[in-house]
């Protein structure tokens, strides 16, 4: 599968800080940075935001390979971050990532389960835990979307990451196995276990031990008075 491209016009800008933030903002334009380890130093660009949401409206989302025009060469970037008025919710500034195709890059893919469990068939819950994971791939690579059929799993068991079948050229880099979904118990079967157990302690504690006499005093047998008690 080959990435979602998109084109973005960018200008180059001067100046930082709230003021010149102000000054883009009347033109339509907000302040952007591309990062990257090939770069010499971070650059400076204004960008429209319209045009990065239409970048990014592609299957790939904040994955789309974005090549920025206008830098004199073009360069090519991943959407990397991004701030936004808490009111309006319009951008108001922009990180991109500068990459090479040859090198690989961090980026979260969206997991979704495929399949029916055979635990939710027998009355279980499926829960997915991750709703997407971080992987290293080169930009080309990067999957739309990584799918894990979930079929297998019966009441009481878990996937965990080491158990998902990756894309080619697609890896995760994690010392630890977690787990991105579970099928648990039905709640009536965890809630009936318990009250069994309850109910069955009182039983168990009325019967008699076994071999153990029952006191009852034979028929007409008057009662032994205790030793040293007054007749």
């Amino acid at each position: 599968m080959s990435i979602d491209k998109s084109t973005l016009e960018v200008k180059t800008r001067e100046g930082a800080g709230k003021g010149a933030a102000r000054r883009l903002r009347s033109q339509g334009l907000v302040p952007a940075v591309v990062y990257g380890k090939h770069l010499e130093k971070p650059l400076s660009v204004a960008v429209d935001p319209k045009a990065v949401r239409a970048a990014i409206n592609t299957p790939h989302k904040l994955n789309t390979l974005i090549t920025l025009k206008g830098l004199g060469a073009d360069q090519q970037v991943l959407f990397k971050d991004y701030q936004r008025d808490p009111v309006s919710r319009d951008i108001l500034h922009v990180d991109f990532i500068a990459v090479r195709e040859e090198d690989q890059v961090k980026v979260n893919v969206p997991l979704v389960l495929t399949g029916k469990a055979e635990g939710v068939a027998d009355g279980g819950l499926l829960t997915q835990i991750r709703r997407e994971i971080e992987v290293y791939a080169k930009p080309r690579a990067i999957p739309v979307q990584i799918e894990v059929d979930v079929t297998p799993l019966k009441i009481a068991m878990a996937m965990h990451i080491n158990d998902v079948k990756l894309p080619e050229g697609v890896v995760v880099k994690s010392n630890v196995n977690y787990t991105i979904a579970v099928v648990s118990a039905p709640e009536g079967a965890v809630e009936a276990a318990p009250a069994a157990a309850a109910a069955a302690a009182p039983a168990a504690a009325a019967k008699p031990a076994a071999g153990a006499a029952a006191a009852k005093p034979a028929a007409g047998a008057a009662a032994k008075p205790a030793a040293g008690a007054k007749k």
